[in-house]
């Protein structure tokens, strides 16, 4: 069994504004193994960037709050961590990549010198151990003419070398668990596909643990091992990529692998949206956060959160559809689709099973 590196049960993360408490995270459970990339999807609000930032407690100002759960690194509780403890793990054994390159990148320091301070900081090098560690890191990014530019300013450098920067900041400690949040979307379809290949090769260097914050599924398949669909400040699905990707069970993955093109599809092929929007988290519903949006909803889904159902030792999905008494319901045609390239092992009827979710 691989080594279970961070494990969070129960996590409730709220935001008190003027209009009230915005329950931005509502009971989420995940774990994240030693070496693997968990990929965390979901339209803007659905609490994905939350509930990465409350594993530190990154949260701006002071309105943000963890209500509730546990996020255990390593066998520690981090909830109990004070501040001081937790800035000692904070780009040390945890690092961030945000999404934008120049809201992470001090525009008044030299980018040698943001590479160097980490390293100076949480492993007590000295400025000529931290420079010549900054170069090595700088050129395993691949950054180019890493030491002709290493006294150069943010503003310098490109957006994909802006990001290869980011990323060598963020990896000078050789961090266990690297959080990326959004890191290639400010980036163009080129840059975006060289800097998930750099991310894949320095995790094998490095060892390090990532998890992957996007809305793209498209991204999802190229850098995961398993994935957690996140919607309303929940998890409702989750399980290894080609579980997800092939034998989606949850209506609202179903309306994410519908919308998104692949390369059999045509100029006149019209993409599927999912109607609506997501909950007002203000006022959470009381039952499924997606029924409003599905059109598979049953009646109790308005009433009754629905509990996880395990499909295989890896796969759990939040939905009543899978509960023995609910009616048959075939996902979309381009889910469909999908599921006729599979091998009969994705096609073959399962034995379902109601669970409390413990992650394993």
């Amino acid at each position: 069994m691989s080594e279970r590196i961070l494990e969070i049960n129960d996590l409730h993360v709220s935001f008190d504004i003027s209009a009230g408490e915005v329950q931005a995270v509502r009971g989420v459970d995940f774990y994240l193994n030693k070496g693997e990339t968990l990929a965390i999807v979901g339209e803007s609000g659905s609490g994905k960037s939350v509930t990465t930032k409350a594993i530190t407690k990154l949260f701006q100002g002071d309105t943000g709050r963890i209500k509730k759960g546990s996020i255990k690194f390593l066998g520690e509780d981090l909830t109990q961590k004070t501040e001081k403890e937790l800035i000692k793990l904070r780009g040390k054994d945890i690092s961030m990549i945000f999404q934008d390159p120049m809201t992470s990148l001090n525009p008044t320091m030299k980018i040698g010198k943001q590479v160097m301070e980490p390293l100076m900081k949480h492993r007590n090098y000295s400025k000529s151990e931290a420079k010549k560690r900054a170069l090595e890191i700088l050129n395993l990014v691949g950054l180019p003419h890493a030491e002709q530019r290493f006294n150069a300013y943010p503003h310098q450098f490109s957006g994909g070398q802006r990001q290869r920067i980011v990323i060598a900041t963020a990896l000078a400690c050789e961090p266990k668990i690297l959080i990326a949040d959004e890191p290639t979307t400010a980036l163009d379809v080129t840059m975006q596909a060289q800097i998930l290949d750099l991310m894949k090769s320095l995790q094998k260097k490095i060892e390090t643990s990532i998890i992957f914050i996007t809305h793209d599924l498209g991204v999802v398949a190229n850098v995961a091992d398993r994935v957690a669909i996140m919607y309303g400040g929940q998890m409702v699905e989750t399980g290894e990529v080609d579980e997800i990707f092939y034998d989606p069970k949850h209506p609202y993955t179903w309306g994410l692998l519908s919308s998104m093109p692949d390369l059999e599809t045509g100029a006149d092929t019209e993409l599927l949206a999912i109607p609506g929007t997501p909950p007002d988290l203000l006022h959470p519903p009381k039952g499924d956060a997606f029924a409003e949006r599905s059109p598979y909803a049953l009646e109790i889904d308005f009433k009754q959160m629905p509990p996880w159902f395990k499909v295989s030792p890896t796969h759990f999905v939040r939905s009543w559809l899978l509960d023995s008494r609910a009616p048959h319901v075939e996902p979309p045609e381009m889910v469909r689709k999908r599921l006729r390239t599979m091998p009969n092992n994705y096609t073959q009827p399962k034995q379902v099973e109601r669970v409390s979710f413990d992650g394993e």
